[in-house]
């Protein structure tokens, strides 16, 4: 007779999920039992609804249970009320736009974050909350459509690079995904000048948090010489990608994708005149 076969991860998963669930709802009725038969006061029945309906929230996100996820988050927007502290509203605001946001509903989400900016604002004006959600918006903002999308994305990635930049600094880890972020922003919209600018600019910073020889260093090179490549700067983008490739080599090494994929655009770079050009030229110098 055959063994019985154990339950592979995934159904394991989904098994303690479902206690998880029971656990909070049985939780949540035997606080309403205590406080009717006087055992909790209505602070503390509030307080731990608040944190049984946060934790149902985040658990049915991880079940994408998009909707029962959005019915305790407005549950805990009720339990929080006028009164409540304006973090944790905040937090809350931030947890419906992801929910939204997973959804597809970038709109919606726009209008969650958008509360939570407001109160982040009034609470720190010059605080982390607030870039961290600006840059939030920005990154919804610019995956949506339209122009008014663009112009709300583009204030709002300036704003948090502003706010990180007083607040962290520019050798911040923080600040400089905000700024990569803000990059593929501006080479969506066309904007290949100033995006090559940010990313020059961006190199020294990275260059002293991640190395020299880092992943990050190469990216921002690679976006450099890809956009010199497309605005016909042929020269220039052969000498940029060919750092960049140095340092992929050392990185990932040469079978990687990533150095595989470089290679092969200098090699590309490498057989255009512009390039065979300058190389007889130097070479018949040097002779």
């Amino acid at each position: 007779m055959a063994p019985p076969q154990r339950p592979g991860p995934g159904r394991r998963l989904h098994a303690h999920r479902q206690e998880a669930e029971a656990s909070f709802l049985n939780t949540g009725r035997i606080l309403e039992e205590c406080y009717l038969q006087g055992g909790v006061d209505q602070e503390e029945r509030s307080k731990t609804e608040l944190k049984i309906s946060t934790a149902l929230s985040r658990l049915y996100q991880r079940q994408r249970r998009p909707l029962e996820a959005l019915a305790q988050c407005e549950r805990s927007l009720q339990l929080l009320g006028d009164r409540g502290d304006p973090g944790e509203t905040c937090s809350v605001y931030r947890d419906m736009a992801a929910i939204e946001e997973s959804r597809g509903s970038l709109d919606r989400a726009v209008e969650h974050l958008t509360k939570a900016h407001a109160i982040a604002v009034s609470q720190s004006p010059g605080g982390l909350d607030r870039a961290h959600i600006a840059h939030k918006l920005a990154v919804v903002h610019s995956s949506a459509a339209g122009p008014r999308h663009n112009e709300s994305a583009a204030l709002y990635f300036e704003e948090s690079l502003d706010v990180y930049r007083d607040a962290a600094g520019t050798q911040d880890p923080t600040f400089l995904t905000a700024q990569d972020d803000y990059c593929r922003f501006l080479l969506i919209d066309g904007q290949m000048e100033r995006c090559v600018e940010v990313q020059k600019a961006s190199l020294a910073p990275k260059r002293y948090v991640f190395g020299e020889w880092s992943a990050e260093v190469a990216d921002s090179i690679q976006l450099i010489g890809g956009v010199q490549m497309t605005q016909g700067l042929i020269r220039p983008a052969h000498r940029t990608l060919r750092k960049c490739l140095e340092i992929q080599n050392i990185i990932f090494g040469p079978q990687h994708k990533k150095t595989k994929a470089t290679q092969k655009t200098v090699d590309m770079l490498a057989r255009a005149p512009e390039v065979v050009n300058r190389q007889l030229r130097r070479s018949t110098a040097v002779s």
